[in-house]
């Protein structure tokens, strides 16, 4: 009988580089070398990734469980030219509770090196130093966390695995009042609720947005109801004051709504299960039945709460009668999707056909829902029809700071929206450190302020604009500008290289492997799923669409010579045990915006590793 180990396709590892060198490590650098005999896990991300941030989520228990074992390092590959910036991933990585090593790699040189393709994507490296797996998106760590109970029974057997404690050395904390604030909201005596995303708690400041009159949870990552003491949040963003002397929170990572009592300090939950929405879970139902995706801000507008669901890239809506007279907080309600097809991009038209790229901030006026949608660096609206309209932005890859007209202006990555008693609306354009200003009546968009440390809100008091000046820690007072600031133009590319494909057939080929252990879910039909489209649609002169094989023969127009591929892959597996009725399912999806450039000299084949290894 052969008790030798799993055969597995082994690659060495390429070494770790990165010109912005090493956090979370106490001043060390780091090589593989000196990481041998310990199970590496490198998780390639970007903070302003949805996905990215789902994943240190996922990621937080198998490190816990694995502590001895298991070398978690984050690779951080910037998609925006602020992520770039040294401090911004210093500032990401408290930001985010991200408790293990960071490696800073602004020129993407070991994303390169390891040709991933995708934010997020984990790879698995054994004690030895070869790479054993690559995954791309989100819910795989089950898988991996299989992988890693393998890894360490073959490698203490074959005396390669080394136990101990691991490279991460805590930053010192920092005793700023607020740290990495995220939202604000004015509350009807003047003072200001301010949510303290990285402490998980909410704030309530006087009116000098200064003095602290209460906290409102225990500080504690967590998700508990009770008094303003024994309530606990986990990063929670956006705030709606609603018409009863309560508040709602977008408490995103615990992918839930909660309700405050402002009389009584008491919070309860009004919306969400505490799980993550996936594809094929419900998309309405009761508000306490229903699993939510991330939701980054909220705004009562049109007799519901529409919530910006970044996880999904959609609008939902709480509607807390639920079709009866009953009050907010009372449980009853119900939630559903308002806008959007879960695909991320800049498509507009009815609320069920756009498409949008984390929606980040919103604000109603009677006419209008304005939203910042994060990912395509764009200002949006939604009309009361539903139907879903741009005002500034062209796609996921083109950013930068440009005033003037909108059609060509240009933001990075505004996380904020704040309606103007003009009718014109401000932007809080996060990663340019500044606060815009577009005007509907003329079309134009200017700058009222710069030298802001990634702004995520603003709220109005009086004449001025109170900011939620996030990297800074604090709310910021300015007056509101007669004449906008101008400011130099500058439009920026991602930093991703476009690959280089052959004009006419390309085979696109999602590569996917079940789990040790596991078998693709086919007991309801196929099991996979794959959606192509193309930016501009004329890229595309066949294969576009939705089919059930993760391979495809696309045909590419040889007259358009660059643009993006929309690759979003699903598959099922479940656990392989006959004699198990209700076996374990997972959903692994990920979703690719490849830039290609057509070229003689390109590939004709394009693999996307969604899980496993490209034979």
């Amino acid at each position: 009988m052969d008790h030798s180990a799993p055969r597995r396709a082994r690659v060495r590892a390429p070494e770790l580089t990165g010109g912005g060198g090493w956090l979370n490590t106490g001043g060390r650098q780091y090589t593989l070398a000196d990481l041998r005999g310990r199970i590496v896990i490198l998780d390639f991300w970007t903070f302003c990734c949805i996905n990215c941030l789902h994943v240190l989520d996922e990621l937080r228990e198998l490190e816990e469980k694995h502590r001895d074992t298991v070398v978690v390092i984050g690779v951080h590959s910037p998609k925006f030219v602020h992520e770039a910036e040294h401090q911004a991933v210093v500032d990401a990585v408290e930001r985010y509770g991200v408790e293990h090593p960071v490696l800073d790699d602004p020129e993407l040189a070991t994303w390169k090196q390891y040709a991933v393709r995708a934010w997020p994507t984990l790879v698995v490296i054994d004690p030895e130093g070869y790479v054993v797996a690559q995954h791309a998106g989100e819910g795989h760590v089950h898988a991996i966390e299989r992988l890693v109970a393998e890894l360490e029974t073959e490698h203490a057997a074959k005396g390669t695995l080394r136990r101990g404690d691991g490279p991460y050395v805590a930053p010192e904390p920092e005793p700023t009042v607020l740290r990495f604030p995220g939202k604000a909201v004015p509350l009807p005596g003047g003072n200001f609720l301010v949510s303290d995303t990285t402490r998980h708690q909410l704030v309530e400041f006087a009116e000098d947005g200064e003095s602290v009159l209460r906290r409102i949870g225990s500080g504690t990552r967590g998700f508990a109801d009770g008094s303003a003491d024994e309530a606990a949040f986990n990063e929670p963003q956006g705030l709606a004051l609603l018409d009863d002397d309560s508040v709602v929170v977008a408490d995103t990572v615990n992918h839930a709504l909660r309700r405050l009592d402002l009389t009584t300090g008491e919070v309860t939950t009004l919306a969400g299960t505490g799980r993550q929405w996936w594809q094929g879970s419900p998309t309405s139902g009761p508000a306490r039945e229903v699993d939510l995706s991330s939701p980054w801000d909220v705004a009562w507008w049109q007799g519901r709460v529409w919530i910006a669901m970044a996880g999904v890239h959609q609008l939902w809506a709480y509607d807390p009668t639920g079709g009866t007279s009953q009050a907010f907080g009372s449980g009853g309600g119900t939630v559903a999707v308002s806008a959007g097809t879960t695909n991320e991009g800049l498509v507009d038209g009815p609320g069920g056909e756009a498409w949008f790229a984390q929606p980040s901030g919103l604000a109603a006026t009677p006419e209008r829902l304005w939203l910042a949608d994060s990912e395509t660096s764009a200002l949006r609206w939604v009309e009361p029809d539903g139907s879903v309209h741009t005002a500034v932005g062209t796609g996921l890859f083109d950013f930068g700071h440009r005033d003037g007209a909108a059609e060509q202006a240009l933001l990075q990555h505004p996380l904020g929206v704040t309606a103007l008693p003009d009718g014109s609306v401000a932007v809080s354009d996060t990663y340019n450190h500044a606060l815009r200003r577009y005007d509907p009546a003329t079309g134009e968009v200017t700058t009222l302020a710069t030298d802001l440390r990634e702004p995520s809100d603003a709220v109005l008091a009086g004449d001025d604009i109170v900011v939620v000046e996030s990297a800074r820690h604090r709310l910021t007072r300015l007056r509101l500008p007669e004449e906008a600031v101008k400011v130099p133009d500058v439009a920026h590319r991602t930093q991703r290289e476009a690959t280089a494909v052959t004009p006419g057939r390309l085979q696109v080929d999602v590569i996917f492997q079940a789990p040790a252990g596991q078998k693709l879910d086919v007991r309801y039909g196929p099991s996979t799923r794959l959606l192509v489209s193309a930016t501009p649609p004329e890229l595309l002169r066949s294969g576009e669409g939705a089919g059930t094989d993760l391979s495809r023969a696309l045909e590419l127009d040889p007259a358009v010579e660059e643009g993006v591929l929309h690759v979003s892959a699903m598959a099922a597996s479940c656990d392989d045990d006959p004699a198990n009725e209700y076996p374990a399912c997972h959903v692994h999806q990920q979703d690719w915006g490849v830039p290609v450039r057509l070229t003689e000299a390109g590939t004709d084949r394009l693999p996307l590793v969604l899980a496993g290894m490209d034979a």
